[in-house]
Formats: C-alpha cells, structure tokens, sequence
C-alpha cells in the first residue's frame, strides 16, 4: 500500500499526492458540467432562450452521464484511472468550447448533451484512491475526493458570474466558460504525467471478462438486470421530454427512432451480460470470490436519493432563490453556492464516520436527516427570512453529501476488481435520480418538487435495512491463479 501511515492533509508525496490530484481533477470536471448553471438567466437573454428551453438544458446536461458513468467504469477497470482520467478531460473540452461560442438553443442544446460525459469523471478517481489508501483510511480518503471535487460546482457559482462580469459585454459569459474548458485541458496534461494506477509493487486487478459486469450467482444476475432497467427507464423519459409532447427538439420520428435504439441496446446489452456471465448458469463460483450483488443495488438506490437530488438542486437552486425571494442571479448564485460549499466539510465527514462507525449505521442515520432536511426545505417561502433559508439548504446539503460519502466508503469494499464499474453503476444511479427530479421540477412547484425528493429518501432508509456491513477480506486471483486477500473490515 502506501508509504506513509495515516492520512496527512498537507503532504504532497505518495497517496497523499495522488488523492490530492485525484480530487483536483474530479473539481475540474465539475466546474465545467456546471459552468452554465450560475450564467443561466444571462445565457438565455443572450440565445433568447424559454424557461422550458432553460430547464431542457438542465435535463440534458446530466443525461449522458447515465451511460458514460457505465462505460467509463468499464474503461477504468480495464486500462487504469491514469489514462482514462487524462483522456476524459483532454477530450470533454471540447463540447466545452462548443457550449462557449453556441449560438442557438440547438447548438447549446448538443454540447450541454455531450458535455454530461465528463460528469463520469467521478468514478475514476474512486478506483484510483482505492488503490492507494487501506480499507480503514478508505472512507475519509473518498470523502475527501468526493467533498472536495464536488465543490467544483460551488467554486464555479461564485467565481464564473465575476469572471463573466470581468470581461463585460454579452459575451462575457462566453469567455468564463471557455476558461474552464482550458483548465481541464490543461490538467489532463499534469495528472497523466504526476500518478500511476497503483503504488509500487501493487498489482492492478482487472476483472476476467470486460463489456459488462460480472456477478457470482443466479439470482444476482436477475438483480443486475433488474437495476439496469431505471437507467434506460430514465432516458426514455428524456426523449420524451425533447419529444413533441415536450419541448420539441425531437420529431415524431426522430423520437419513435430513439426509443427502438434504446430497447434494441437494452438487448444488446442483455446478451453480452448473459456472455460475460454465463458461468454462474453452469456451476457455482467458489465463495471465496462471491460478492453480493444486493450491496450494490442498496447503494445504487442510495445514490439515487444523495446524488440524484443534488445534482438536480444546484442545477435550479440559483433560480429558486432569485424566483422565491425577488434577487438579481449574482447574488441568488452566491446564496445557492452554499448548498454545495458543504461538500468540504459533509463528505469527508460522512466517510470519516463511516471509517469511525460503520457503513451501514451511518448511512441510516445520514439518509434520515436527509429526509427530513428536504421536508423542511419544502416549507420554504417568500415569508421566511433569508438567512434561515440559506441555513435550512445548508443543513440539508450536509446529510445529502456526507451521505454521499458514506455511500462511496461502502463501494470499493465489494470487489476491488470491479470498483470501477460498480462506481459507474452507483454513480450512474444518482443521474438517474437527477433527471427523474428535474423531469418533476418541470411539473410541480418548488415545495412539492422537494417533498418529492424527501419520500425518496425514505424509500432509501427502506432499502439500507437489507444492507450488510462489509467485514473480514474480499478475495482477488492474480493472473498466475494465486489467491490474495484484502481486508475491507
């Protein structure tokens, strides 16, 4: 493992560098997924957007991150965090820059859309401080990598609608968003020449087969199926919302098109998991290298709640302060802002407790208080003082990231080999929630919207019952066939 014990905030050598990186560049790939939301109100007078067109924006730029989260733990187990991480930033700078000089809602509509792939970054970094942090120190060292990426988005609602007011003029937008473009050019550069997949002398464990995820028993192949169903459930309920019947950017045609492509992909993606685990049909893994597949569909509708509703809430949250209380965007983005600035603190808090407590106890705990936190914001109106409203987001913020952590403690404590894709699976859940909530959003008013929110994360407290606290050593076999134990407990 690492060289150093412990976990040393201010060194800058070995895990504690490549965790430093790791959440650098996960807090780039948020900045520029939410570029746009601080600017919205100036983007949509300089495009000439509706607010239906506003929140199709919103929608699709956490779309494509439903699949990519899937296929980039895929990509990650396969070829390492180094490459993949590199490539993912170099190569997503470029809808980036199309987003910058788009000047019709079309033209934003599709890099907003492409630009949800580099929201898959998250899970690449999970594999990576997998691997160089011990299953004790594992909680706090994903948390620190989720909390302190997350607050990408926080740091661009405070920072891009000065940077945009710094270059003046109704491009100033233009140039803010450009900016985070080349910053993650940029760092693709530095990360892929400062890390390496493992510590020296560590091996890289891949999975046996690639093209989808492997499971150790019969009735967890029929879960596995079952889980992927709301991940195409929920793109279909994007289509329909570009559809006709929604904003229009699809034609009948076009619309009926997309929904055959999405069951024929269904089935194709049915046969190849059917390929990949056809031995569990003919005869019965060894339990030495069995993981329940039960742990990951309790963390993936956890996600679901956590993830899923924060993406959704700071995507809107800037207009629902403007909207609620009557202030000019800058300073409702500012106010907004705070929902994510929690992430320093909540999401290296919930992974810390779940090193110091346990799994499963934290996350019950966590996921009540984050449904009552979303009850209490539901109550939320133009009588309440301000200050409290901020306070009340900010309350609730903490129970949704620090139960964010809590859930990604749990993750790479399954099966090392596959952390990736259970990563992308788990994280692919939370976009899944964001467009299920935002889909709501632009059907309800504020309050039940978040009511909404809050009976998910019930049914989430519901789920957690049938969880298992990781224990003892999870199995992973070497090229060579030998056998190597790493402790999860």
């Amino acid at each position: 493992m690492a060289e150093q014990a412990g976990i040393k905030i201010f060194s800058f050598v070995g895990k504690m560098k490549v965790l430093h990186l790791s959440w650098m560049a996960f807090f780039i790939t948020f900045a520029v997924w939410f570029n746009h939301a601080p600017l919205l109100s100036v983007i949509a007078d300089s495009l000439g957007l509706s607010s239906s067109e506003i929140k199709t924006l919103l929608l699709l730029n956490v779309a494509l991150t439903i699949p990519a989260r899937v296929i980039i733990g895929m990509l990650t187990d396969r070829y390492g965090p180094r490459l993949v991480y590199a490539l993912l930033l170099a190569i997503c700078s470029i809808p980036c820059f199309m987003f910058a000089v788009a000047s019709s809602f079309e033209q934003a509509a599709l890099s907003r859309f492409l630009l949800g792939f580099i929201g898959a970054g998250f899970v690449i970094g999970i594999r990576m401080v997998s691997e160089w942090f011990p299953a004790n120190e594992l909680g706090t060292a994903e948390g620190i990598y989720g909390g302190w990426g997350n607050f990408g988005s926080a740091a661009a609602a405070m920072l891009l609608p000065s940077l945009a007011l710094f270059f003046g003029g109704e491009d100033g937008w233009r140039y803010a968003v450009a900016i985070t473009g080349i910053l993650s050019l940029v760092f693709s550069v530095i990360w892929y020449f400062n890390v390496t997949d493992t510590p020296q002398g560590s091996t890289y464990f891949k999975p046996r087969s690639s093209g989808a995820m492997l499971v150790t028993s019969r009735n967890d192949f029929f879960l596995l199926i079952l889980m992927k169903l709301p991940m195409y459930g929920a793109l279909a309920l994007l289509t329909w919302k570009l559809s006709p019947n929604g904003v229009s950017l699809l034609s009948a045609q076009s619309t009926i098109l997309v929904y055959l492509g999405l069951c024929l992909l269904f089935i194709a993606e049915l046969i190849q998991t059917y390929k990949v685990n056809i031995k569990v049909f003919q005869t019965t893994i060894p339990a030495a290298q069995q993981y329940k597949f039960k742990q990951v569909a309790v963390l993936n509708v956890l996600y679901f709640a956590t993830f899923g509703s924060e993406l959704a809430v700071i995507s809107m949250l800037p207009l629902f302060f403007a909207e609620t209380f009557a202030l000019d965007m800058v300073f409702a983005a500012m106010l907004a802002s705070t929902y994510a600035f929690m992430n320093l603190m909540s999401r290296p808090g919930g992974g810390w407790l779940s090193d110091k407590f346990g799994r499963k106890k934290t996350l019950l705990i966590l996921t009540a208080g984050l449904a009552v936190g979303y009850f209490a914001m539901s109550l939320i109106s133009a009588s309440w003082p301000l200050a409290l409203a901020v306070v009340t987001a900010m309350l609730c913020s903490f129970f949704v990231q620090a139960g964010e952590g809590a859930v990604f403690a749990a993750v790479p404590l399954i099966k090392r080999s596959l952390t990736g894709q259970i990563a992308g699976m788990t994280g692919a859940y939370g976009n899944v929630g964001a467009v299920v909530y935002l889909t709501v959003l632009t059907f309800v008013p504020y309050s039940q919207f978040f009511l909404v929110i809050a009976v998910t994360a019930v049914i989430g407290f519901i789920a957690l019952l049938f969880m298992e606290e990781p224990k003892g050593s999870i199995a992973e076999v070497h090229e060579d066939g030998t056998v190597e134990l790493i402790s999860v407990s």
